[in-house]
Parts: C-alpha cells; sequence; structure tokens
C-alpha cells in the first residue's frame, strides 16, 4: 500500500469563526407592530378599564375581564355579555347575540391579509384575533407589503393591549370614580380616527366612504331589524358591482 507523502505548505483550511444570527422576523415583526398600534394601544386603555370595572360592578369575580378578554377577545361583544351573564341570559339567546354582532368578521375575512401568514399556528390565530382594529390598520395601501410575522404581532399586541386594560380595569375598576365622563365616548373616538386614516389613505376613491354611507341608509330604510348585517350585505354588494363596472371600462389596466 503506498502513501502519498504529504505536501510541504498544505495548511489545514481556516474554521469559519460563527457570525451572529440575524434576528428571528417574528421578533422584529413584533418590534415593527410595537409602531404600528401605538395609537389604537392608547384607545384599548380607557375601553379596557371601563370594561374590567364594569365586570366588578355586575358582582363578577374580577378574573372573568381577563378571561374574557382573552378567550372571548370580541369587545363590543363582550360588553353585552357581562348583562347578558347578570341576568341568566339562555345559551341560545347568548350564541345568537354573539353571531349578529360579530357576523361583520365574516366580511373583513374577505380582503384581510391572511395569506402572508406562515404556518398553521399562525393562520389560527390569526383568524381568532382578527378584529375591526386589526383589520383598519392592515387593509390600508401602506400594510399591502407588510409580511406576515408584522401582521400578527399586530394582533398579538392589540390583544394584550386589551387583555391588560380589561385586567387592570378589574383590579383598579373601584378606584375610578362614579361620575368620571369619557370613557364610554373612547370606543368611538378610536373608530373615528381609524376611519379618518382610511379616507386619507383611498388616495381620490371618494365613492367608497360614500357607498358605505348609502349603504346604512338603504339598511335603515329598508330593514331596520338587522341594520349591522344588512349594511355590510348591501355594502359588499356595491363594492362587487363597481369593482365588475370598472374593470370593464375600455383602456383600463
Amino acid at each position: 500500500m503506498r502513501i502519498a507523502p504529504p505536501v510541504v505548505g498544505d495548511t489545514p483550511a481556516p474554521t469559519p469563526v460563527p457570525t451572529s444570527a440575524p434576528p428571528s422576523r417574528p421578533l422584529s415583526g413584533l418590534r415593527v407592530a410595537l409602531g404600528d398600534t401605538a395609537s389604537v394601544g392608547l384607545a384599548f386603555v380607557p375601553i379596557g378599564l371601563a370594561f374590567g370595572a364594569l365586570v366588578t360592578q355586575s358582582g363578577i369575580d374580577w378574573w372573568w375581564a381577563s378571561l374574557s378578554a382573552a378567550l372571548i377577545y370580541a369587545g363590543s361583544f363582550e360588553f353585552l355579555l357581562i348583562g347578558m351573564v347578570a341576568a341568566a341570559v339562555p345559551l341560545a339567546s347568548i350564541a345568537a347575540t354573539a353571531f349578529m354582532v360579530n357576523v361583520r368578521h365574516v366580511f373583513y375575512a374577505l380582503s384581510y391579509p391572511l395569506h402572508r401568514v406562515q404556518g398553521r399556528l399562525g393562520k389560527a390565530y390569526g383568524t381568532f384575533a382578527l378584529s375591526d382594529e386589526a383589520y383598519a390598520l392592515t387593509s390600508g395601501e401602506k400594510a399591502r407589503s407588510w409580511p406576515g410575522p408584522r401582521i400578527i404581532g399586530l394582533q398579538l399586541l392589540l390583544h394584550l393591549y386589551w387583555v391588560g386594560g380589561a385586567t387592570a380595569g378589574a383590579l383598579l375598576g373601584s378606584l375610578i370614580p362614579e361620575g368620571v365622563t369619557g370613557l364610554d365616548f373612547a370606543l368611538t373616538a378610536l373608530f373615528t380616527v381609524l376611519a379618518v386614516d382610511a379616507v386619507r389613505d383611498l388616495r381620490g376613491d371618494l365613492p367608497t366612504p360614500l357607498l358605505a354611507l348609502l349603504s346604512a341608509l338603504f339598511a335603515r330604510l329598508l330593514f331596520p331589524g338587522e341594520l349591522l348585517l344588512a349594511a355590510f350585505a348591501l355594502f359588499t354588494l356595491g363594492l362587487l358591482v363597481r369593482h365588475l363596472a370598472t374593470g370593464r371600462r375600455p383602456g383600463r389596466a
């Protein structure tokens, strides 16, 4: 057996120096989402305080506020649920009310960018945590390039804001004076700001808010008992008709 002599001057290949790994995408998306949700988070604090205080003032244990905010996470329906639980409303009535109040999320799902979220767990949480505020923040022109981690981070922070505010309100509700005013207007102010930002982001597409207003007016006149569901249905139908009409214009890209 012949053994080749060692070649003079050969040196072993240098061992590569490990470099620091780049920050993980989920953590990076969460950091960016902090800036995206700052204004909405400030509005969630007084709303959560009001909800938590209402829970304890209704004779329900404080931890129900945290449990409801974490597992139900339905905003306005949770306020309704407090009175229904305190009055021992039948479960079937509670389920019907929950469906009517939250049926708008069916229309949100038609355009929510869930396809950018990776993994079954991420998609499942994105579906569960789909709220009015999350939809408003991710439906604008600037959000069309947001990756999945940023979207999930935004939803997670909004969820934490709500749970934290509700828990603080339940624990500190007794310290809030009964005559304080303005807490009940926080939700209205929040949606007003989100609506103004959405209109500014339309880039001259003024028929969209006009179509929403007309849908609400027609629903009020034709279906006063099912105003919310009828308004969303008419608005969706109007958007579909407008899309088909503008798409058939000659020379349109």
